[in-house]
């Protein structure tokens, strides 16, 4: 028979700190980003949180929540926004994105040469124009 010798509340203990020290992991990956990412601080002020990061994991994680946490948000949701603005530039330069104008002229092409009708022509021009 198999010994029962761990109380269920010593198993929710446990649970309880691993929750705690993923949460803490996330937060010292998260602070890491966010020293490298800062555009504000030089090369010395970088290398000395750092630096007092790996010291004193703990207190260096919390106290760079408290001194420079309000600005995290910032610098994330601009590299956030600087990401999907190349992400959509590459998109339409993939996809063969041409201005309104562009569009126009070569439509107004295929009704020179024939190809389509002038109801067609108007149809589509009243789309791009939309």
């Amino acid at each position: 028979m198999l010994a029962y010798n761990y109380p269920l509340l010593d198993f929710f203990w446990t649970m309880l700190e691993i929750f705690f020290f993923i949460i803490w992991l996330y937060l010292l990956f998260i602070v890491f980003v966010d020293i490298f990412r800062s555009h504000d601080m030089g090369g010395f002020a970088k290398a000395l949180w750092v630096i007092f990061v790996i010291i004193l994991p703990y207190l260096g994680v919390l106290v760079y929540l408290i001194a420079r946490g309000g600005k995290m948000h910032e610098r994330a949701a601009a590299a956030a926004q600087a990401q999907q603005k190349a992400f959509d530039s590459y998109v339409q330069q993939a996809a063969g994105g041409s201005s309104t104008a562009d569009q126009l002229s070569k439509l107004a092409e295929l009704k020179d040469k024939g190809t389509i009708t002038e109801a067609e022509f108007a149809a589509e021009k009243a789309k791009i124009l939309g």
